[in-house]
């Protein structure tokens, strides 16, 4: 059997990362998808610089917008609106998102979704967050019927909508959940996330703060051998037989990984490129 076709890759960024870095002109191929991250601390002139400055670079950006943070009706609006407008940003990740309780009007990302102001302000394609990995505050089944109420939003009103998951270290169990969706009436493609290029030490704090839990479990048993904590651990483990399984399934619902580069921006761009995802 021929090797399977690397899988195409979009990547992630903070604010500070789109808008200070000197290594993003041409770190990416043109028209890669660059995601920036809602970190809940930046406003909205800063996420619309953030996203200037990617499509000036010939990047196409998506914001996330974590619904619970979000605020009220009046500045979620401005916010959309802003970041079309003056960002030129044609696609969002709409999220859930923390805190716990809303801070402001919208609980769900379905919440925002309905209001209608991404179509309002001329955006052509929106993202929702997958969890093949649930967490104790974000049961499974619950995380199911999120994903089963976007997919009907999606259906009855013909958005332009993909899955993003984060990320985790069990590809054959990311490929299952994936798979599964379809029994579960969703019908959407998804983009399955993996941490980038980076030391264990690094994997392990972001898998502990995303609650990740069975790749945590991974991670801490990996991190039991002698010297592991400080080795540059690499993705193929996960995203191999990934791209075994959509070499035999081509049709199936998983169409690119999405990166987290947790390691750093050049290290996960270097091994893109290196694989031939780039």
């Amino acid at each position: 059997m021929m090797a399977p076709a690397p899988l195409a890759a979009s990547i992630e960024v903070s604010p500070k990362q789109a808008i200070e870095s000197p290594d993003l002109p041409g770190l990416f191929p043109p028209a890669t998808r660059v995601y920036v991250t809602d970190l809940g601390s930046d406003g909205d002139e800063t996420l619309v610089r953030a996203v200037r400055r990617l499509a000036d670079l010939g990047y196409v950006a998506v914001p996330h917008l974590a619904a619970r943070r979000a605020g009220a009706r009046a500045a979620v609006e401005a916010r959309i609106g802003a970041l079309a407008e003056r960002g030129g940003a044609r696609e969002m990740l709409v999220i859930g998102g923390g805190p716990d309780r809303p801070a402001g009007d919208f609980a769900t990302a379905l919440d925002i979704l309905e209001t209608g102001f991404l179509d309002r302000f001329g955006y052509t394609d929106v993202a929702v967050a997958g969890h093949p990995e649930t967490s104790s505050g974000f049961p499974a089944d619950a995380a199911m019927r999120a994903l089963r109420a976007k997919a009907d939003f999606a259906a009855r009103t013909d958005a332009r909508m993909r899955i993003v998951t984060q990320f985790g270290f069990d590809g054959p169990a990311f490929v299952a959940w994936a798979e599964g969706l379809a029994a579960e009436g969703v019908d959407l493609p998804v983009h399955l996330g993996v941490a980038g290029p980076a030391k264990l030490t690094t994997l392990l704090k972001y898998a502990m703060a995303c609650g990740v839990g069975n790749s945590l479990g991974f991670l801490r048993k990996r991190a039991l051998s002698f010297g592991a904590l400080a080795t540059q651990q690499s993705p193929e483990d996960v995203v191999a037989p990934v791209e075994r399984h959509v070499q035999t399934h081509p049709d199936g619902p998983i169409r690119q990984i999405h990166v987290f580069a947790f390691g750093g921006l050049t290290g996960a761009a270097d091994w893109l490129r290196e694989r031939g995802s780039w």
